[in-house]
């Protein structure tokens, strides 16, 4: 198996391991405890706080560890809204953040608060002047993710930063999948990141609070971590996490080149190989292993398990391999196709061959996986004129696939009236438009879902 599946959790690191196993016999007592074990586990608690420090930029009594990235995301906005409740209960966030992040600002709406989501390009990336526009005189705190955990598309945080610092706002920078490349620019105030998304343990975050921005930390607290992370540290996990982080720092330049290239190799060749595909996210601001592209009339979680037959372990946004049934909250900000998708994520390390070899069969498992629903194709039969498409209760990629055999049929000029109660539908169908040159009319409510009218311009 090949496992291009690194944005959701990369392999543990050689030097994670090594560290792992060294730091088990020297960090298991109580760091607080000045016995000779306690001051050895200190010293290596102190030890690893101080390359994390070094790692991210910041001053060593400013990062604290949590038990994960997502903890560490709760911690920062629920410590910085409340330190800041005299100014206002007014959260900014862009709509690509992660979820750990959408999920802290809609406890705060729940909460009485009031929450602006800053939109995104087609691209995935935000405009600082949206975040400018964004700013009121009670607003506590502002979050933006340094590079999307599912289109690689980078953000202009130093921009923002300077924006928001100017207006006397803290921004919160979500640097989980960055981190790992390189610190974070701009004048940020508070930053999180999770230690297995650069090949540390699991279960390690890290929390950085910049002196002089208020924050009041919520719910129990001890005095670990200053306060700010409650419980026992794991201090093997720790050790492990910022000893990979250092590792990958020092070989992150020169596998950057490497990998980009190996990225950019898919961006371009997919479009040429599998027909009917939107290859998405920023072409140039993007972190160097990711890369995702979306198949039309292809089942998102078909195409994984076909792909996993073939040996490549990758995920997918498409809200068939969703148990909601919704499409990702990033392809659905963006406005482009989820159907088909498929995000690859490569680990440091990943082998030209096994690339070219992705590439081989990507063509043969969507056009199979395309033949099992029934997809449209340049051979398919005329059919008799349909001006309704009865799609409900049928699930994505079926509605555009049913759309696509019948705009055919219609003269130029004609409409479609697509029926479907999938949400989906509303993300892909106007992304089927733009992709194929046909004009999206618009939505319109009925009893047992919506009508999608599209125009036939070609």
């Amino acid at each position: 198996m090949v496992y291009f599946d690194a944005a959701s959790g990369a392999p543990l690191h050689s030097v994670a391991r090594q560290a792992l196993q060294a730091s088990f016999e020297e960090g298991w007592a109580d760091p607080a405890r000045l016995y000779r074990e306690g001051r050895r586990a200190r010293l290596l608690l102190d030890a690893a706080r101080e390359a994390a420090a070094e790692a991210v930029g910041c001053r060593v009594d400013e990062l604290v560890f949590t038990t994960s990235g997502t903890r560490a995301v709760h911690a920062g906005i629920e410590g910085a809204l409340a330190g800041r409740r005299r100014v206002g209960r007014h959260l900014i966030v862009s709509a690509v953040e992660h979820s750990s992040v959408l999920h802290s600002a809609d406890v705060h709406e729940a909460a009485g608060g009031s929450v602006t989501q800053v939109p995104v390009d087609r691209a995935g990336r935000v405009s600082p002047s949206a975040y400018a526009d964004a700013l009121r005189p009670d607003t506590a705190l502002a979050c933006l993710q340094s590079a999307n955990h599912e289109v690689g598309t980078e953000q202009p945080v130093a921009a923002v930063a300077e924006t928001c610092r100017a207006a006397g706002v803290p921004l919160l920078v979500d640097a989980a999948q960055s981190l790992g490349w390189g610190p974070v620019e701009g004048d940020w105030s508070l930053l999180t990141a999770s230690a297995h998304k650069w090949g540390g343990p699991s279960g390690v975050g890290l929390l950085v609070v910049r002196k002089g921005v208020r924050f009041a930390p919520q719910g129990p607290a001890d005095e670990r971590e200053s306060g700010r992370a409650a419980g026992f540290e794991n201090i093997p996990a720790i050790v492990a996490a910022a000893a990979s982080l250092r590792a990958v720092r020092a070989e992150a330049a020169q596998e950057a080149v490497r990998l980009r290239e190996l990225t950019e190799r898919i961006r371009a060749r997919v479009p040429q190989v599998v027909p009917d595909v939107e290859v998405v996210g920023d072409p140039a601001h993007r972190l160097p292993g990711i890369v995702t592209f979306s198949c039309l009339y292809v089942d998102g979680e078909a195409l994984l398990h076909e792909l996993d037959a073939e040996g490549y372990s990758v995920s997918s946004g498409s809200s068939c391999t969703s148990s909601t049934l919704t499409p990702s909250h990033v392809l659905k900000a963006m406005g482009v196709l989820s159907e088909g998708n498929v995000r690859v994520s490569l680990p440091l390390g990943t082998a030209e061959a096994d690339v070219e070899r992705f590439l081989s069969v990507l063509p043969g498992a969507v056009t199979g996986v395309r033949e099992k629903l029934g997809a449209p194709s340049p051979a398919t039969a005329v059919r008799e004129d349909v001006l309704v498409v009865d799609a409900l209760g049928k699930r994505c990629p079926i509605p555009v696939i049913e759309l696509a055999k019948v705009i055919g049929d219609v003269p130029v000029g004609g409409s479609v009236r697509v029926l479907s109660d999938d949400e989906a539908a509303r993300l892909d169908i106007p992304a089927w438009c733009e992709m194929r040159g046909q004009e999206y009319v618009g939505e319109e409510p009925t009893d047992r879902g919506s009508a999608y009218v599209v125009r036939r311009v070609t």
